[in-house]
């Protein structure tokens, strides 16, 4: 099986400044990542990195077998951003018409949205309930509307690797539930491969299998079962927080 993502040796400054050093890793299909690390630490740096969205890094990133640099088949890499904005906010789309070209994307010719396709959409924006918003002009959402249309964008494609940069913020309780229940299911059914970049290191190992922790280089990558007994990282958290984030004990 090969790596959605492999990062060997990454390093990244901006100007003089190291934000990232020597960062290796590895994501498989089925993995469920949780990327954390403290403001700073290079966790949005790190995935815009290896997205393409920054360049002049050292050390080798291939995506799907295929190095970053002739990497083309970018419809299989959904990504959300923490801070959305609109280069045009005039744009007259509305979130129906957003959404959906998340599917046309996946289509050969003709490109045509269908009834069944309309459907779908209209399911999977009420799921993450914004279903109300359906012909609403994208330019009049909220910056927390925004985001959960560019979610449901994301979703629609069913992606092989998914990568969501603080998705939750912007979601109530309820629609975070529902949230991360499309995601499990994603992850678990169609093995869609996860980095989800979050600051909640106190609820990440509920829904992730894998922890990236990051300082600038890597402090821990593996499974929260090996994180719980790393004596390495209990030196470094505590005991306490140790079993925290692990969540193997909650």
């Amino acid at each position: 099986m090969d790596a959605c993502i492999r990062v060997s040796h990454v390093g990244f400054q901006y100007g003089s400044t190291p934000v990232l050093e020597d960062i290796s890793f590895e994501v498989f299909p089925g993995d469920f990542v949780g990327l954390v690390g403290h403001n700073g630490s290079g966790k949005t740096t790190l995935m815009k990195v290896v997205l393409g969205l920054l360049s002049n890094f050292t050390g080798s990133i291939t995506l799907f077998g295929k190095s970053q640099s002739s990497f083309h088949d970018w419809k299989r890499i959904g990504y959300v951003p923490q801070n959305i904005t609109l280069s045009n906010p005039l744009f007259p789309a509305t979130v129906e018409e957003v959404v959906s070209l998340g599917l046309l994307s996946k289509k050969s010719f003709p490109k045509r949205v269908t009834k069944v396709d309309k459907k779908v959409i209209h399911a999977m924006l009420e799921q993450l309930s914004v279903g109300d918003l359906k012909d609403r002009l994208i330019g009049n959402l909220s910056g927390g509307q925004l985001q959960r249309v560019f979610l449901a964008r994301a979703f629609i494609t069913k992606p092989d690797l998914l990568i969501l940069d603080e998705p939750s913020n912007a979601l109530d309780a309820l629609t975070r539930e529902q949230f991360f229940s499309i995601l499990k299911e994603f992850n678990k059914e169609q093995k869609t491969a996860i980095i989800l970049i979050t600051h909640d290191t106190q609820d990440v190992g509920t829904y992730a299998n894998k922890l990236l922790f990051l300082d600038q280089k890597v402090v821990y990558f593996g499974s929260f079962p090996d994180f719980c007994t790393s004596a390495n990282m209990g030196k470094k958290f505590g005991i306490d927080v140790q079993h925290a984030i692990c969540h193997q004990h909650l």
